[in-house]
């Protein structure tokens, strides 16, 4: 049975197309060298990956959420750590909190900039005249190594509540390349080094601040913006390791003498399952998504309920995408155990993302005690 299609027109066509044959070729490439190779964040960028969230009035795309989300789920399915890259596509959700002259200035040469970092831990910064000096080290700083822009996070010395980034150009960041893990390998998240650096006031913001330019977009919750598209991976992931299962019994001839892997009674139920997990989950969290977006487009701003709905289905889709992927990898088999299989790479992929902390339990709690008229905690909304 085939899966669905994602409608990748709209990225290009054949030119997208290549591109994800060409990600799916390269993925021991990426995991062996533990990043996202800069010819491919090229192709993001002429694709338009990282203009689409840019306003049309600073030269950028105006995509809608969905669109967006639909291309991280195909490059996911290509390949894990390519889909998590190219996600902080979504980078204006954040850029947008900087002061208009500075906004100006990030996408004064075009909107296709490239943007990473790390917020955590913060560290303090101290406040001098006109900015702050930043020094200190920051993890999982993915998709660093082909920035042009990183973020850190700092916490002012002057007790300010919330924490800032402070944005600077790439080469005052050192780069420490100790990202060693089990999955999303690829993203190169390494640890971010920076030492004394002179950081201009106007080139700082809070973190899901408000936005200081106009467009749709910046009317869609922000830090809810940034769970999907990490989430969405796990779609792709999922998908991929549907594919490759159904791919893998076609055919095939069992070495012990078992039926077709395709004809055994137990592997058909689990599939189904896992399709089922796969489809329920990926329709509940684009629904929520295309209802906040269709109130945005009548002129309103989504409510707190329909925040909180894109924040369970962003955490509802990863683990049940996971589950489905475990599911592919155990009906395979001893085939699906070689760390060179793609479901070993899939499986190792989809976990990690259960790892964040945007898809935590601790979503759960607050939609929990959203659905009982209780607040949730700061931060989630």
């Amino acid at each position: 049975m085939p899966g669905y299609e994602l409608d990748k027109s709209l990225w290009g066509g054949p030119e997208f197309e290549a591109l994800l044959q060409n990600i799916r070729q390269r993925r021991q490439e990426f995991e062996t060298q533990q990043f996202i190779a800069q010819d491919v964040i090229e192709r993001f960028r002429a694709l338009g990956v990282y203009r689409a969230m840019v306003p049309k009035a600073l030269g950028g795309d105006e995509r809608s959420p969905a669109e967006f989300l639909q291309m991280v789920e195909a490059v996911a399915a290509a390949d894990g750590s390519a889909g998590w890259v190219a996600s902080f596509g979504m980078n204006p959700a954040y850029l947008a909190a900087l002061p208009v002259e500075t906004i100006d200035k990030v996408w004064a040469n075009g909107p296709d900039v490239v943007f990473a970092g790390g917020i955590f831990p913060t560290q303090p910064a101290k406040r001098v005249e006109g900015g702050f000096i930043v020094s200190g080290r920051w993890k999982f700083g993915s998709g660093s190594m082909g920035a042009s822009l990183i973020g850190v996070g700092i916490q002012p010395d002057q007790g300010e509540p919330l924490p800032r980034m402070a944005v600077m150009p790439a080469d005052q960041v050192r780069i420490e390349p100790n990202w060693d893990v089990i999955g999303m390998v690829g993203t190169g998240s390494h640890d971010l080094v920076v030492e004394e650096v002179f950081v201009p006031e106007e080139w700082t913001f809070v973190r899901g601040g408000k936005p200081n330019i106009d467009s749709n977009f910046f009317r869609y919750p922000s830090l809810a913006f940034a769970a999907q598209v990490l989430s969405v991976t796990t779609a792709g992931l999922a998908r991929e390791a549907l594919d490759v299962v159904q791919a893998m019994a076609a055919g095939r001839t069992s070495v012990t003498g078992a039926p077709n892997l395709g004809e055994r009674e137990y592997v058909q139920i689990e599939i189904a399952k896992a399709e089922a997990k796969l489809r329920s989950s990926r329709a509940f969290f684009y629904q929520v998504t295309e209802d906040a977006w269709n109130t945005i487009l009548a002129g309103d701003l989504p409510s707190p309920e329909q925040t909180n709905l894109i924040r369970l289905a962003t955490t509802n889709l990863t683990h049940e995408c996971a589950e489905a992927v475990r599911i592919a990898y155990q009906v395979a088999g001893m085939t699906s155990t070689y760390t060179d299989h793609p479901l070993s790479r899939i499986l190792r992929d989809s976990m990690m993302a259960t790892q964040h902390a945007f898809m935590g339990a601790v979503t759960l709690k607050n939609a929990g005690a959203m659905f009982f008229g209780h607040e949730p905690l700061p931060g989630y909304l």
